[in-house]
């Protein structure tokens, strides 16, 4: 039996997440105190206690959840938790991946996201840019609706292919209020608008891209411990080069995770650990590869349930990475 580890993305935050593992483990608490240093002020408080409005700033939000993911894999690596034989995570929930495989360190993964969620906020002015949640239509009618809304040079197009029934769209907001109801007429259940700071993944975030790249290109990236699954091309990569251009080209292109999930599934693994605050990437792994098992780690209930299961189910390190 083969483990995935799986990180989470923006959406995932909540004020109080990962207190609780900070409290019990000194090997959480620790990840929180090299963040707080890494950056300068108390991210810990920010994610411990609030307020909610301070957390969901994006260039906020994007460190406390990977501070918190690292968190809950460090306290789960103390418990025992099997060493998984790849590892994945949503958008900004791939640094976390990196940090966990050690490509990346945690002082250089949580500034760098700071930054870039600065740069994708100040890419767009406010109001100029749009998300929508697209449920029941596939790739193929979403891309050609999105070309019949794009008008005078607007963007619009797939931003996170989640799975089979869920796919995001972004880009002008002109240009994705016009595709929603569009969406609607070609037979979508849903077209919802989301609250988001920004149009993520798509062409209107090149400007944060090459900001980004040139910070990226400063900061130290090894090999990797634990082979990853890239967002931008769904496929395996193990050197820290191949890490680092994953991660600038991420920022203007579709997260493609149901690719990323069936991969894996084709690679052997049956079991996938969300290793964060929220289940969002649990569920999604349910609908890209049902016969697998969904668990996750984010407190102290959840980690003892993880541990349970895996070893109820025969799961040892060895196994873990066999392949």
């Amino acid at each position: 039996m083969s483990l995935a580890f799986i990180f989470p993305g923006q959406g995932s935050q909540a004020a109080g997440m990962g207190r609780e593992l900070a409290e019990r483990h000194a090997a959480a608490r620790a990840v929180f105190e090299e963040a707080d240093d890494a950056l300068g002020f108390a991210l810990s408080k920010l994610c411990f206690e609030g307020p909610a409005e301070d957390l969901q700033l994006t260039e906020n939000t994007q460190p406390a959840i990977l501070a918190t993911s690292v968190a809950a894999l460090r306290a789960a690596e103390a418990e025992g938790l099997p060493r998984p034989a790849f590892v994945a995570g949503h958008s900004l929930g791939e640094y976390s991946a990196l940090v966990a495989a050690g490509a990346l360190s945690l002082a250089d993964a949580v500034r760098a996201v700071r930054r870039r969620g600065r740069y994708m906020q100040e890419a767009v002015p406010v109001g100029e840019g749009a998300m929508a949640a697209v449920l029941g239509a596939d790739l193929e009618t979403i891309e050609a609706v999105c070309a019949e809304a794009r008008q005078g040079g607007e963007v619009c197009g797939a931003a996170n292919i989640n799975s089979p029934g869920q796919i995001v769209i972004a880009g002008s907001a002109a240009a994705v209020e016009r595709a929603m109801p569009m969406l609607k007429e070609r037979g979508a259940k849903r077209a919802i608008p989301l609250k988001v700071s920004a149009p993520f993944h798509c062409a209107l975030m090149l400007p944060a891209q090459e900001r980004l790249a040139a910070d990226l290109g400063q900061v130290d990236f090894k090999d990797l411990g634990v082979p990853l699954v890239t967002n931008v091309d769904a496929r395996v990569i193990r050197t820290g080069a191949e890490a680092r251009d994953s991660l600038v080209r991420q920022v203007s292109h579709p997260v493609r995770w149901r690719e990323t999930v069936e991969l894996l599934a084709r690679e052997g693994v049956e079991t996938f650990v969300e290793v964060g605050p929220g289940k969002v990437l649990s569920g999604l792994v349910r609908q890209c590869a049902p016969r697998a098992r969904a668990l996750n780690v984010e407190d102290a209930a959840s980690l003892g349930a993880a541990l349970a299961a895996l070893a109820d189910s025969g799961q040892s390190e060895g196994q873990a990475a066999g392949d």
